[in-house]
């Protein structure tokens, strides 16, 4: 016998209205998007490329930062596409089924770069706190271990969050003021109860939270007092300034979260949690490897040793 829930829930389309309120902006908003997605694409690609090639950023810290690249590429992709399309077509409707399936690669993402920032600033703590031990406690065993875990987590976390979606009934299209598939999506489009998934939600995003913001302030509350402790100004000014990128890739990525979740629900919330979504989706991956290169003499050096090989290559085409 078929149920009637689960086959509504498998006819079910949701509408994803994107920024289809503000008719004037759809052409320079998706020229702005495409740009940025461009950028965010060649940033990320051009870092993972950069550490490989240069022997000098073999190490822990470049290692974890090519893994974020990646994430943040990870991410745009499943994100932006999806966001360009509605600024250019009339039919915004999108499947449950696939709207699940682009949820699930995103929030795969999502988990999997909070986890990464806690590496990162767990692996600057043994670097400024244990320099004696670094080479022995951040081996490329223990790192490569590190990074497992940390995507294993990802993956874990999108497979029960999908789970207690499953467990909702869609009954009938759905317009929905978003341009991407976020949980509030779901919720929004559910006509069952969505109290035990509201509890899953809480449990999986406030535990992952926590645990990483816990493992970031920790580390960095031990870095500080160290280099407090520290009698040479340059010794001090050197310690800070290879956790200065972090900080900030830290505040922006988990001042946009708590931006998000934490708006009170009003009339003007779906237009805020776009706007917060653009930012995180779009403009975060873009920056990222922007905050990391501007700030590192060996990425940047790496970067003008390519386009002269480009140039000279140029020039000897000519």
């Amino acid at each position: 016998m078929v149920n009637p829930k689960k086959n509504q829930s498998s006819t079910a389309v949701i509408i994803l209205l994107g920024f289809s309120d503000y008719p004037e902006l759809q052409v320079p908003l998706f020229l702005l998007f495409l740009v940025m997605y461009a950028v965010t694409v060649l940033g990320n690609v051009g870092m993972i490329v950069i550490i490989k090639i240069n022997p000098k950023l073999h190490t822990p810290m470049y290692f974890f930062l090519k893994h974020l690249s990646f994430v943040d590429f990870c991410y745009s992709t499943v994100v932006v596409p999806k966001l360009l399309e509605t600024l250019v077509v009339e039919d915004r409707s999108i499947s449950i089924k696939a709207c699940i399936t682009q949820f699930s690669f995103g929030v795969t993402c999502v988990m999997t770069e909070m986890g990464m920032l806690a590496v990162m600033a767990y692996d600057r703590f043994v670097a400024i706190c244990y320099p004696l031990l670094y080479t022995v406690s951040m081996s490329p065993k223990h790192c490569s271990l590190l990074v497992t875990v940390v995507y294993s987590w990802g993956i874990i976390s999108s497979i029960v969050l999908i789970y207690s979606l499953l467990v909702l009934s869609f009954c009938e299209t759905k317009i929905i003021d978003n341009f991407a598939c976020e949980y509030s999506v779901f919720l929004s489009a559910s006509c069952s109860d969505t109290h035990f998934s509201e509890i899953i939600l809480f449990i999986f995003l406030n535990l992952n939270s926590f645990c990483t913001l816990f493992i970031i302030l920790t580390s960095y509350l031990f870095i500080f007092v160290t280099i407090l402790k520290m009698h040479s100004a340059g010794g001090r000014y050197k310690a800070l300034s290879t956790c200065a990128s972090h900080l900030t890739a830290v505040t922006i990525f988990y001042g946009t979260i708590l931006f998000l979740y934490g708006i009170p629900n009003s009339k003007n919330s779906w237009l805020v949690v776009k706007v917060g979504s653009v930012f995180y989706g779009v403009v975060i991956p873009m920056l990222n490897p922007l905050i990391y290169s501007l700030r590192n003499n060996d990425v940047k050096e790496t970067f003008r040793k390519i386009l002269d090989l480009k140039i000279i290559s140029q020039q000897d085409q000519l």
